[in-house]
Parts: C-alpha cells; sequence; structure tokens
C-alpha cells in the first residue's frame, strides 16, 4: 500500500512541475521535495526521469482515453463520433489544465516518438476517426498530418485561450468550436 501511495505522491508533483516548469526545468531533487519524498525514493519506482515522464504520459493518456470514447458506437457515422470525441477532449483539456499543458509539451518532444507510449491499436482515436473520414470522402484529401493539424488547431487554441487566459468557456463555445474544426476538415 504505502508503494503504491509515495509513486503516485511522485506522479501528481510530476504532473504539476512539468505542467508548470517544463521536463528539464523540474530536476529530481524539486520533484522528490514536492512529493515529501526523498530522491533515492523516485528511483525505486522508476529507473531514471525519462521514465517517470513516460510513465506518466500513459497515465493522463489512459484518462484522457477513457474521457474520449465512453459512448461513442462504431456504428454511429464518422461525423458524430468525431464531434463525441472532440467535445469531450476539448471539456477534458478544460477541466484538466495540468493534464493539458503536459500533454502538449509531451506531444512536441522527442518522447512522443517513442514506440511503447502509442495508443494501443484496438482504441478508437482521432488519428483513426480522421483515416476513416478520409476514405469515405467526407473530409479533404490531404495528409494525415494536416488532417490533425486542422482538426486539433481550433481545439487546442481554446484550451490555450482557457488556460492560459482565463477565457469563460461555455458549452456553446466547445460546439462552435469542435464544428469549426470539423468544418475545416470536411470536403
Amino acid at each position: 500500500m504505502e508503494k503504491t501511495s509515495k509513486r503516485d505522491l511522485i506522479l501528481k508533483a510530476a504532473l504539476e512541475l512539468f505542467a508548470e516548469q517544463g521536463f528539464h526545468g523540474a530536476p529530481t531533487s524539486l520533484l522528490a521535495q514536492k512529493a515529501g519524498v526523498g530522491v533515492g525514493t523516485i528511483y525505486r519506482y522508476f529507473k531514471d526521469k525519462d521514465e517517470l515522464i513516460r510513465e506518466l504520459y500513459r497515465e493522463v493518456h489512459e484518462k484522457a482515453r477513457i474521457s474520449l470514447y465512453s459512448d461513442a458506437p462504431a456504428a454511429m457515422p464518422v461525423r458524430v463520433r468525431y464531434l463525441r470525441a472532440m467535445m469531450r477532449l476539448l471539456r477534458f483539456f478544460l477541466e484538466n489544465p495540468q493534464e493539458f499543458r503536459f500533454m502538449e509539451q509531451y506531444y512536441f518532444s522527442p518522447f512522443s516518438a517513442c514506440e511503447d507510449c502509442a495508443a494501443p491499436e484496438e482504441d478508437e482515436t482521432v488519428r483513426q476517426l480522421l483515416i476513416a473520414a478520409r476514405a469515405e470522402q467526407i473530409v479533404k484529401e490531404a495528409p494525415i498530418s494536416v488532417l490533425q493539424a486542422l482538426a486539433y488547431g481550433p481545439i487546442v487554441a481554446l484550451a490555450k485561450e482557457h488556460n492560459n487566459r482565463n477565457l469563460a468557456v461555455d458549452d456553446e463555445m466547445i460546439r462552435q468550436t469542435v464544428e469549426a474544426s470539423w468544418d475545416g476538415l470536411k470536403r
């Protein structure tokens, strides 16, 4: 029981520090202090700081994945599944600002190239929805990286405005942003 609680304290402290100060601005000594453990304790649970970052990503990613795909049956049209997933993703980002900052930082770091950190193939992802929509010819014929940029751009921009500038966001703004994201994709 003690191991789990110390591990959780370390992950919680890491999320807070990485979100606020970045990976390089959060040395293990500061992480240990924030978690209320000794530096050596961190290394009992994680081989090194890189492993800690990857494990934190797995946990945050799983939390987001559960939030995104809890009620989007595959029988629904791609557009409906996309809109539901992106509304849930935007709400997740708005309600979990530290997780948002951490995930964005992780995505734009060398860590995101880590193969063992990818989402399992069986999970429905926004990427898979975009591939399906392109195959059905309901979105632009463009490389998947372009479609992802169009999909995530408005979502991330609104989440940043909310998290960094305290923009009040209501359900109508969420709906409009996600619809605009889809409008940017469709043929």
